[in-house]
């Protein structure tokens, strides 16, 4: 399948390559949980895409390409996209942490917070909260 037959315009595409990421760490560990699957069809609905659509991207290799988002809210939404995903299945791997690393750094987040971003985010994922007030956690303990 070709990630070109699912743009449809500019900002439909940036939401999919992030729904792509979403594939990706679920698929770091070597299987996807019935959580994650869950999880993966709920969020590709919100992206415009149908179950099949979905079903045919979690079935296709894997892709490389990363387009980060400009702003910081949209970095910071993907990346607790990501970390919700993994805790999805209640298991964080060693694979699931370096791939969400490398996703932060890509975004443009320093290398001296990003372990500080990851807590945050796993930690508030797990106490219910969502991305606005994670967010607002995150400004004010760096900015």
């Amino acid at each position: 399948m070709n990630f070109s037959d699912f743009i449809t315009n500019q900002g439909k595409r940036v939401n999919k390559e992030h729904y792509i990421h979403l594939i990706q760490v679920s698929k770091i560990d070597g299987k996807i949980s019935t959580s994650e699957l869950e999880m993966l069809h709920k969020e590709g609905r919100k992206f415009g895409l149908t179950d099949p659509e979905i079903d045919k991207l979690i079935g296709s290799e894997s892709f490389d390409n990363y387009d980060t988002p400009y702003s910081l809210k949209d970095k910071f939404d993907q990346l607790y996209n990501i970390a919700e995903l993994i805790l999805a299945d209640g298991v964080i791997t060693d694979s699931e942490k370096r791939l969400i690393k490398r996703y932060a750094i890509t975004a443009g987040f320093r290398d001296e917070l990003i372990d500080d971003l990851l807590n945050l985010l796993f930690e508030g994922i797990v106490k219910g909260d969502d991305e606005e007030k994670l967010l607002k956690e995150y400004k004010k303990r760096h900015f």
